[in-house]
């Protein structure tokens, strides 16, 4: 079975897949900006008890790798490096901002803003959606101020919590209903191979108004 989560945003969302189908076999989502650590052991335990599983009997691990604050994200990565490691089991990422594309049903090209804090975004632009469903990424990930990423994002439908938050900013054509990334979509998708994978690594994005001196700090520890 494949095991599947996002903890990049304010949402805690955990999916368990058939390795084959992609049938989801349970799922679950809480928004709790502040319980990453606390929320995330318990669904995925929540999500094979559901299933009549063990943690032995899982294959594959799928794993949002943002972009997304720090402390959300650091939670998801390390929960299932770990867990692969011990289950000597392989880990999928995906971007967290290809979730939000893959969620929207609309014929169109996309964008996606989600809820980067500070007052800013992070986003991406998609294509269309190819047959199978599946959208190409035609810019980004990026970070920045909604008003300096508005002349980007107008005209387009904006997926996400970004577009929520700050749509009179980005002057957004419409507000897909999506605004966290879902376990859902990452499972089926990484079964389907209609997502692109990278490794287990945390997607991190330098701020417009930061310069780093001392480079990117580690999201896991060594």
């Amino acid at each position: 079975m494949l095991l599947a989560f996002d903890t990049s945003s304010a949402a805690v969302t955990v999916a368990l897949a058939d390795p084959v189908s992609g049938e989801i076999l349970a799922s679950s989502t809480t928004v709790d900006a502040l319980r990453h650590g606390e929320l995330l052991a318990p669904a995925i335990a929540s999500a094979l008890e559901t299933a009549g599983a063990t943690p032995r009997e899982l294959t594959r691990i799928a794993v949002g790798v943002g972009p997304g604050p720090f402390t959300g994200l650091r939670v998801g990565l390390v929960t299932a490096r770990t867990m692969a490691d011990v289950l000597g089991i392989e880990v999928a990422g995906v971007c967290s901002l290809d979730l939000l594309a893959r969620q929207s049903e609309l014929t169109l090209p996309v964008a996606v803003a989600t809820d980067a804090r500070r007052k800013e975004v992070y986003w991406a632009l998609y294509d269309g959606p190819a047959a199978n469903g599946s959208r190409r990424r035609l810019e980004g990930p990026a970070v920045d101020r909604p008003a300096d990423v508005a002349h980007v994002l107008s005209g387009l439908p904006v997926i996400g919590r970004g577009a929520v938050l700050y749509g009179d900013v980005l002057g957004v054509a419409d507000v897909d209903v999506a605004e966290y990334p879902s376990a859902e979509v990452l499972a089926t998708g990484v079964v389907t191979g209609t997502l692109d994978v990278v490794g287990p690594e945390p997607l991190y994005l330098r701020r417009p108004d930061v310069t780093l001196s001392g480079g990117p700090k580690s999201v896991l520890p060594k």
